[in-house]
């Protein structure tokens, strides 16, 4: 019973854009944001460059960092060391200089990259999108329809919460693709599936309904690293 509580306020974490499982430690070349931090400050704390974490983290505001969020410090796999060496010194000396490189439209270049993987995904549901994705006010997409519309699987994973203890998004599903991504789909009127279960892609898994909501839809959300990313770039155009 413990350990499957434990389990799920993981999984809500995550959902809760928290970005982090609890105080577990990070694997080497990652760091957990703690209260009080700011880029500048992780950046200098593992030798590298503001621009290098935000790029390596694809942050759409550099500034905007979250308490238990954890962030990439260190190259992606095959990143040249040169190329590494070089972001590092470039960041020193923008810091103690104050030269055009170190402006907030050099860290926006920087940060417009995509995630260093990529994830296919299909639309979890049909219906029409009444709001979009901003990455503030929005974590994801809301698709509305009549209740017990089909809700899909968006790619295949694991099951990793199937329940309803997050305030705000009712009856919610959370998919684990693989070390990078995971999607969630809430509101639901029904949970087809259970935690632990294994599903494929186009796997009807939910209906949808307005569970902890004033309408039926769907909210649908995509996370890289923990961070909500926008949906529908990795979605079929419509």
């Amino acid at each position: 019973m413990l350990t499957t509580r434990i389990r799920r306020l993981v999984c809500v974490s995550m959902i809760a854009a928290l970005a982090a499982c609890g105080s577990a430690p990070v694997g080497p070349g990652y760091y957990r944001v703690e209260r009080g931090d700011t880029l500048y400050k992780i950046a200098r704390s593992n030798r590298t460059s503001v621009q290098s974490i935000a790029r390596w983290n694809n942050l759409s505001n550099p500034d905007s960092l979250e308490v238990g969020q954890v962030l990439r410090v260190a190259p992606p796999p095959g990143t040249a060391a040169a190329s590494t060496g070089s972001a590092k010194s470039s960041g020193s000396a923008a810091a103690s200089s104050g030269s055009p490189s170190s402006s907030p439209r050099s860290a926006a270049a920087e940060t417009s990259s995509t995630p260093a993987s990529s994830i296919s995904l299909i639309w979890p549901a049909s219906g029409n999108v009444i709001r979009g994705f901003d990455g503030t006010n929005s974590k994801g997409i809301d698709i509305a329809n009549t209740a017990g519309t089909p809700v899909f699987a968006a790619a295949g994973g694991t099951v990793v919460y199937a329940s309803n203890g997050l305030r705000g998004y009712g009856n919610l599903l959370i998919i684990k693709h693989n070390a990078d991504y995971l999607t969630a789909y809430a509101h639901n009127r029904t949970l087809l599936v259970k935690e632990g279960e294994t599903v494929q892609q186009g796997q009807k898994v939910a209906e949808m309904g307005d569970s902890d909501n004033d309408r039926v839809m769907l909210h649908f959300e995509l996370r890289y690293d923990g961070r909500s990313i926008d949906p529908t770039r990795s979605l079929p155009p419509r």
